[in-house]
């Protein structure tokens, strides 16, 4: 029978456990200290608890750590790893090192129900729900984890259709008896659940984003059939009515298309619609897909888009494209294994 995971679990969690097996009440802080701090791959690491609570613990359980399938790497230092997961399926993670920063970008989800026309992982369909641990697996497991400086969720699938695991490893990031991370150093994206963003924002403090496109109802009806339930209007009033402070950051993630949503009437619908928003815009060249005709505008362009948004007031960048010359959209190495 397979052993259930201690890694991806909580304190709460935890404590449950050993209360149960009759452990003393601070066998589960031990067990926490020896997953999130020790970095412990394995239950007889667990020097402190003695050899018959380790011994009753490895009949159930185990630390559930998974390495690395495979991975691409990209002449810029980009690398896209592969993870295998739940009956056999495979997600992706895609570590950025830059000069001052190395940023992992997290999958939440086996592919995707929101089947956004130009995401890759879309067009996978919905496989199924990560766990806490199968997410913060992506990180533990990586080579090059303890150079992390930021984590994003922005990987495969859509984290607030996950919530109670996404919000699970958040925890373990950020509470002292975990990785004690500061919420600063995550971002989570969205393309907006309503009832779900509410609530992350409420037991989160890590920095959002929200997957807009277009400020035109039609047009991101087009591209996201989320629009149809929950529109980016009614998204930007939920956004509006919460207390940001100083600290947490809200951005908007603007994917550009050639000749679709790069006109001037796309720069006046913006300023319209975030007027008076603390907020910023991430402009994102498009990574050609199969199946999704348009492609990304010169940079020229891009350049242009940016400018004027920032002459209107709205903080606008273009992020940096990486990974081109391997399977740079999200989604594309997964789909290509599991195809194979």
């Amino acid at each position: 029978m397979k052993k259930e995971a201690l890694y991806g679990k909580t304190l709460d969690e935890l404590k449950s456990i050993t209360s149960g097996l009759g452990f003393p009440g601070y066998t589960a802080k031990q067990i926490a200290e020896w997953l999130y701090k020790k970095d412990a791959s394995d239950i007889d690491m667990m020097s402190n608890l003695s050899k018959k609570a380790r011994a009753v613990l490895n009949e159930k359980y185990e630390v559930g750590l998974t390495p690395h399938h495979s991975f691409q790497e990209s002449t810029d230092g980009t690398k896209k790893y592969l993870f295998r997961v739940t009956a056999g399926k495979y997600i992706e993670s895609a570590y950025i090192p830059e000069k001052e920063r190395a940023t992992l970008c997290v999958s939440s989800q086996i592919g995707c129900k929101m089947d956004c026309a130009f995401c890759m992982t879309g067009k996978q369909g919905f496989q199924g729900q990560l766990t806490s641990g199968e997410i913060l697996n992506q990180i533990r497991s990586l080579p090059e984890y303890k150079k992390l400086t930021n984590v994003v969720y922005m990987g495969m699938g859509e984290p607030l259709d996950n919530l109670d695991e996404v919000l699970k490893s958040l925890e373990i990031l950020t509470a002292d008896w975990g990785y004690a991370w500061s919420p600063k150093r995550i971002t989570v994206s969205t393309i907006g659940i309503i009832p779900a963003l509410k609530r992350f924002l409420e037991e989160s403090k890590a920095h959002l984003a929200i997957s807009m496109h277009t400020p035109f109802d039609e047009e991101r009806l087009s591209l996201m059939p989320v629009q149809k339930t929950y529109p980016i209007e009614k998204v930007i009033d939920v956004v509006r009515n919460y207390d940001f402070g100083r600290q947490r950051r809200i951005s908007f993630e603007y994917i550009m298309f050639k000749d679709l949503n790069d006109t001037p009437a796309h720069i006046k619908g913006l300023t319209k619609l975030l007027q008076g928003l603390r907020c910023r815009i991430n402009l994102i060249r498009f990574h050609p897909i199969p199946g999704f005709e348009h492609k990304s505008p010169s940079q020229k362009t891009m350049n242009w888009f940016r400018d004027t948004l920032t002459s209107k007031g709205i903080t606008t960048t273009i992020r940096a494209s990486r990974g081109e010359d391997i399977f740079a959209a999200c989604g594309m190495l997964s789909t290509d294994k599991q195809n194979k």
